[in-house]
């Protein structure tokens, strides 16, 4: 070991040791961008890329529930993603299904698919709800799994289902508009009867949401990391708690 490394598991080691449990978030939402740059900066294939990623996850999961966190929700394949090659596609619903098998073959967390399945090639769609499934009744933290998700896509469903659940109620459009209240709309969303999160993690510099949880992450906290997905470091995730716990959070006062 070098004095780097020496150096570097000291100063980690800091950082744990400076977070406050009682001001840690309990929902943690990660966009995990930078995987395809990740693999063109490396020289390796997209599908090398994509698989560092889906380790990265099991890493991050990891470290969230060592320090408490309740729910971790990882975006992994956006509504956008679905309109790439059918090549690249195909080799990230592998590192996906093979990341969920390894997760539920381990049987320590509830795993559920959050997204549209729809709109994912069916066979694919059917291991992933089978896979999540097999989760069910497990004790632990939540992971969330974003596939062929998007967020304009996930409010459009939610009014979709809230209208015709209505309908089959009986109800008029007139009838539904004039009692109509946030609640209602949220109760039809994909993470219906979770909270919120309380922070949103994205890589890869950019600064943005994309359309991530966009209901749900109204009185979120962001932080923006520079590191590329597969390349997001322990001490990464710990600078991410620690400037979270260092916040006053005023949801929108």
């Amino acid at each position: 070991m070098g004095v780097s490394d020496l150096a570097y598991g000291v100063y980690e080691r800091r950082l744990a040791k400076q977070l406050d449990p009682a001001k840690l978030p309990h929902h943690v939402g990660a966009i995990v961008d930078g995987n395809r740059r990740w693999a063109k900066s490396s020289g390796s294939r997209f599908e090398d890329g994509y698989q560092a990623g889906a380790n990265k996850i099991a890493e991050f999961a990891e470290w969230c529930d060592e320090l408490g966190v309740e729910i971790v929700t990882l975006w992994v394949l956006s509504t956008d993603n679905l309109q790439r090659s059918p090549e690249e596609l195909a080799g990230i619903l592998a590192a996906v299904e093979g990341l969920m098998e390894r997760l539920a073959g381990e049987q320590r967390w509830p795993i559920s698919v959050i997204g549209n399945l729809d709109l994912l090639p069916s066979e694919s769609a059917a291991r992933m709800k089978h896979l999540a499934d097999s989760t069910v009744g497990v004790k632990g933290m939540r992971v969330n799994i974003c596939v062929g998700y998007g967020g304009r896509q996930e409010l459009t469903d939610a009014m979709r289902s809230l209208l015709l659940d209505q309908a089959a109620k009986g109800r008029t459009l007139e009838e539904v508009a004039g009692t109509l209240e946030v609640d209602d709309i949220a109760e039809h969303l994909y993470t219906k009867g979770q909270p919120d999160p309380d922070l949103v993690i994205r890589t890869s510099g950019e600064q943005r949401l994309s359309g991530f949880l966009l209901w749900q992450s109204v009185h979120s906290e962001f932080y923006f990391a520079d590191a590329l997905w597969p390349a997001f470091r322990h001490v990464d995730f710990l600078r991410a708690m620690r400037s979270y716990a260092l916040r006053q959070r005023r949801f929108g006062a």
